[in-house]
């Protein structure tokens, strides 16, 4: 389930973010810059990932919506904490949005730009319908100064792969 971030989650959020298999990928080494990841744009939604029947918060999603006509879509990220890693919670949550993003905010297309060496978030993406488009070499920038490449996909509405 996905609920609009408020307040009385952002320090659930902060914490995941200083698991190591979630900080792998999302950087922010210190509680600052981790609360600072969580920080919205323009345009850029945030929602809590709540597992039921309990509503636990286990993650978060955000979207983010690029509204010039000619080149419209919305693109989004996510992460799970790590004792709920690997469960087919992340393709659940991603699933939800996509469709949100599809039926309520009238988008064809949605993409997605994980680390390429991302195995575990490549896997999920494509589990959902997400294809992979191409390299984007030496693309996002790592906590030890390294730069990695990231993995461009996207997903057009008639491709979402159903639950």
């Amino acid at each position: 389930m996905l609920v609009p971030v408020r307040e009385e989650h952002i320090e659930a959020l902060v914490e995941m973010l200083g698991e190591p298999s979630v900080a792998r990928w999302w950087l922010g080494a210190d509680q600052a810059d981790r609360r600072s990841q969580l920080e919205l744009e323009p345009d850029t939604v945030g929602f809590a990932v709540l597992a039921l029947p309990e509503r636990e918060i286990i993650g978060f999603l955000q979207t983010a919506e690029e509204t010039d006509p000619e080149f419209r879509h919305a693109g989004i990220d996510l992460f799970l904490t790590s004792a709920r890693q690997g469960q087919g919670l992340g393709p659940d949550a991603i699933r939800t949005a996509v469709r949100w993003l599809i039926a309520e905010r009238g988008h064809h297309r949605i993409t997605i730009d994980p680390a390429a060496d991302n195995a575990r978030a490549v896997r999920a993406y494509e589990k959902v319908g997400f294809r992979r488009v191409g390299i984007l070499r030496q693309y996002q920038r790592f906590a030890d100064g390294t730069w990695r490449d990231g993995v461009l996909m996207d997903l057009l509405a008639d491709e979402l792969i159903p639950d």
